[in-house]
């Protein structure tokens, strides 16, 4: 087929019109083959897309479209390839010639090398030839010149010698000439006889040489000021053979008042004079630092140390060691030349090396002697004399029996009480204590920057004693004894004012002072150091000691506030109070006076307790007081009889002691209380319901079932205790254990009921309390009709009684294949012998309680004539109110 001419062209404008909108369409960034597509068919279709035909006709017209595109855009990069490669090969033969044409240089310029090397050698053979010549021709000139100047200076007559003050020298280049020759012939003079031919020439010299060396000085400060550094290089080259060169290196030292501010901008000013001026700028820097330090420096530090004033020493001593320490980091910082931090620190650790050897002396004895002067101002200002104390002495035990009074033996009169205590003074003070801590703090201050690094921690470990000494001992533990003395006795006839709360509070907020101030001061120091376990041991000690003696203040508080308890309740308490002799049908809703009173004495000293105890402490201790109220008013119930009336009244003050408790927030106090009140209105039931009322929630508790089935004989208990224990242990197959120790606790048991334990086959006894043990186990009854009774201690033990427990009990240091396992109790033994015990504890269902008894006898009663009831003690001070001794106080804190 052939088309015409005409016909291509229209073609070809055609195809390359569709091209460029399909170029467009695909240069497209970023391309969208789908969006290209819808396109394309909506093009063709004219967006109705409904003919399928021509949707399929203009896929395959877009794809010859795109095909024809593709064939000619491969023509176009085939045609630049061949293109490219014909440039390449054109570059390629460049290349060649330009390496060739480069090793025929490098060949010209080996050549002209060695030519020049050879034209070196002889350039140099014959210049040394000419030196060789040159310079001792030029050395006899210099060497004539010197002996025409010397022959000269001998023939000076005496006249001219004297009157020679002054130098007529007419410019500076003269002047170079002159000392050039006048410093050559000084040294020779020094070299020359001490001889009367030669005396005249070398006072000459010696005159001429001062008067140079000064006009040198002179003409470098001139140049100085104006600024002419080249004029000071030469003049400074020229001292440089000079004595006074020194001189001309301090000539820029010009320091004001503030000498520490002036040092470093003096410096960077000096050091870019010192590197154009002198030929050795490093040695000249370093001597120029070197005579700031040992010059200006150390002047300013001797006339601002006084050495007669310690604390003025102390506190200059520091301020100049810090503001130099920081001084040489800004100079070590700037790099100055030959300056170094190890040469700055060497300097600095020489100037102030007189003092430093003897700062911890004098630091330690300031800090003993400060700390002793706060506190005896401050017990001056309280119009106290301070005294030692002795421990364990006549005294203490008397006033430990008797409590603060005056006693009269014959002749001889004996003051229990405490002169020295003022009634509410604590003899501790915060302020006092912020003092001696920010003495201290400024100790360990100096202490770190001026103490070598090798005796920081034991230098630190020698403040930080003073401070234990001062503060701990000196005051916090010097209150604790005055307060330990001020505590009225148990047995005090007036209402104790109890001020040793106070002593805690305060000494508890002393000591977390103290220890605050040791974690942020004195623990880096010595943290990392062999130093660090001794220093917390000492510190342990004292806390330890301090503690100690606050535990026992807290024993004999308690003790006055239970002994004032029993005071009012033995001398307000009337037994017409639960038994009245007219009885009326009125309900009584009111306590007694007596119980009124006590009640507000429990809450004077429960607010007290909490404010000035914290966290465990209070708990703790308020645990301890409450357990010993509610033995001390179950032991004052006890003492009386009560009618119906009576029963109403003692349900009441029950009632009250309840609700005061429950202040406490202890559950245990609140669950005796409970018990008591529930035992209480078990007066006022008829015995015909006692059994049922007696299952009520507060009355189903296994050690009040266990009273239930205890209206037997002791001995009858322990047989049935005994049957028990055999039971259990052979319920157990092969039981691998020992035969279990039946231990009968007998804590505030008669001596008469152990005794009838004991004739009933009974030896083993275990007490909760040390004294009462010690009382029981030296009481001569027992001793007499149980000779062979063996104690047991299953109380908490007090430091303060422990001397008492080593005389009685015997079970220390027992073999290892004898030591018992001791567990269960009188709800649980069985289960326990079961699981291995090979000793119980029972005290209930042995004694039984006395309660019950008096209640069983109610059975076969009417009410009527049952007015003779009494409240029993073992119940109420049973498992569940096992409390000995006075709660560990311990004070603040982080070790």
């Amino acid at each position: 087929m052939h088309f015409s001419n005409e016909f291509l062209c229209v073609a070809h404008v055609v195809i390359f019109s569709i091209a460029m909108t399909f170029l467009a369409e695909l240069e497209q960034d970023p391309f969208d083959g789908e969006e290209f597509i819808e396109r394309l068919a909506w093009r063709a279709t004219n967006g109705k897309f409904d003919d399928v035909d021509l949707i399929s006709e203009a896929f395959e017209n877009g794809i010859k479209d795109l095909k024809a595109i593709y064939d000619t855009n491969q023509k176009k990069c085939e045609r630049l390839e061949m293109i490219c490669r014909e440039e390449e090969k054109g570059h390629w033969i460049k290349v060649t010639e330009l390496q060739q044409k480069c090793k025929d240089s490098l060949a010209t310029f080996e050549k002209l090398d060695k030519r020049l090397d050879i034209v070196a050698d002889k350039v140099v053979y014959l210049g040394e030839q000419l030196e060789g010549v040159n310079t001792p021709r030029m050395r006899a000139v210099e060497a004539q010149k010197l002996m025409q100047h010397f022959a000269r200076y001998l023939e000076t007559p005496s006249e001219t010698l004297n009157s020679f003050e002054e130098l007529y020298i007419e410019n500076v280049n003269q002047l170079f000439e002159e000392a050039d020759i006048i410093q050559k012939l000084y040294l020779i003079s020094q070299e020359l006889p001490n001889n009367s031919k030669f005396d005249k020439a070398k006072e000459f010299i010696s005159k001429k040489y001062n008067l140079i060396e000064k006009r040198l000085i002179e003409e470098f400060s001139q140049a100085q000021k104006n600024d002419d550094r080249n004029k000071m290089k030469k003049i400074a080259s020229m001292l440089s053979h000079f004595k006074g060169y020194s001189q001309c290196v301090d000539m820029g030292m010009f320091l004001g008042e503030n000498i520490f501010n002036d040092i470093v901008p003096l410096c960077v000013k000096n050091q870019k004079t010192i590197k154009e001026v002198f030929t050795n700028p490093e040695q000249v820097m370093s001597k120029f630092v070197l005579n700031i330090f040992h010059g200006k420096i150390q002047e300013f530090i001797q006339a601002r140390i006084n050495e007669n004033d310690t604390r003025e020493f102390l506190t200059e001593l520091y301020t100049l060691f810090h503001k130099t320490n920081k001084l040489i980091e800004q100079i070590a910082k700037l790099k100055f030349l030959g300056c170094d931090y190890n040469f700055l620190n060497k300097i600095t650790r020489n100037i102030f090396n007189n003092y430093l050897d003897m700062y911890i002396q004098r630091e330690t004895n300031y800090l003993r002697d400060k700390c002793a002067y706060i506190l005896q101002s401050y017990y001056e200002s309280k119009n106290h004399q301070k005294r030692p104390f002795t421990t364990g002495g006549f005294q203490e035990l008397i006033q430990s029996k008797i409590g603060r009074t005056n006693i009269n033996i014959g002749n001889l009169n004996i003051n229990i009480s405490n002169p020295d205590y003022t009634q509410g003074e604590t003899f501790l003070s915060e302020e006092i204590a912020i003092s001696i801590l920010q003495e201290t703090k400024m100790s360990l201050q100096r202490c770190h920057l001026l103490s070598k690094q090798q005796d920081i921690a034991q230098n630190a470990l020698s403040i930080y004693e003073i401070e234990l000494q001062s503060l701990c001992i000196e005051h916090i533990d010097y209150a604790i004894e005055l307060g330990l003395q001020a505590i009225p006795s148990a047995e005090t006839k007036s209402q104790p004012d109890i001020h040793f709360f106070d002593i805690i509070r305060q000494s508890n907020e002393i000591c977390h002072l103290n220890e605050k101030q040791f974690v942020n001061w004195v623990l880096p120091l010595i943290s990392s150091t062999t130093k660090y376990s001794e220093c917390i041991k000492r510190k342990r000690e004292v806390y330890q000691q301090m503690e100690a003696k606050l535990n026992q203040g807290l024993e004999k508080s308690i003790a006055s506030i239970i002994g004032w308890i029993k005071y009012l309740l033995q001398n307000e308490q009337k037994k017409t109070d639960f038994k009245p002799e007219q009885e009326n049908d009125d309900i009584i809703t009111t306590s007694t006076i007596a119980c009124n009173k006590v009640v507000k004495f429990i809450n004077f000293y429960h607010n007290r307790i909490t404010k000035c105890l914290d966290g465990k402490n209070v708990q703790d201790v308020l645990t301890d007081l409450g357990v010993k109220i509610h033995r001390t008013i179950n032991e004052h119930l006890q003492q009386y009889q009560f009618n119906f009336m009576g029963a109403m009244v003692v349900i009441c003050d029950v009632k009250e002691y309840r609700n005061c408790i429950d202040k406490f927030k202890i559950p245990l106090l609140s669950k005796l209380f409970n018990i008591l009140h529930a035992l209480c209105n078990l007066l006022i039931v008829v015995p015909e319901n006692l059994k049922q009322v007696s299952n009520g929630d507060q009355l189903v508790s296994g050690e009040f079932r266990c009273m239930m089935a205890l209206s037997n004989s002791i001995g009858e208990n322990l047989a049935i205790i005994n049957e028990k224990i055999k039971k259990a242990y052979d319920g157990v197959p092969n039981n691998p254990n020992k035969y279990p120790t039946l231990l009968a606790v007998s804590k505030i048991k008669s001596k008469e009921l152990i005794i009838d334990a004991y004739q009933h086959g009974q030896r083993h006894f275990g007490e909760n309390y040390i004294q009462e043990l010690y009382d029981k186990a030296n009481d001569p009854e027992v001793i007499a009709k149980c000779p062979e009774i063996k104690w047991h201690m299953i109380g908490h033990v007090q430091t303060n009684k422990i001397n008492k427990l080593l005389e009685v009990c015997h079970l220390f240091n027992k073999p290892e294949n004898e030591i018992e396992l001791s567990m269960g109790m009188t709800t649980d033994f069985e289960h326990a012998i079961a699981l291995g015990s090979t000793m119980v504890r029972v005290g209930t269902a042995i004694f039984g309680v006395p309660i019950l008894q008096g209640l069983l006898v109610l059975r076969t009663c009417s009410w009527i004539s049952s007015s003779n009831r009494s409240i029993g003690t073992d119940f109420f001070c049973g498992n569940n109110a096992q409390h000995n001794g006075v709660a560990n106080v311990k004070l603040k804190s982080n070790q």
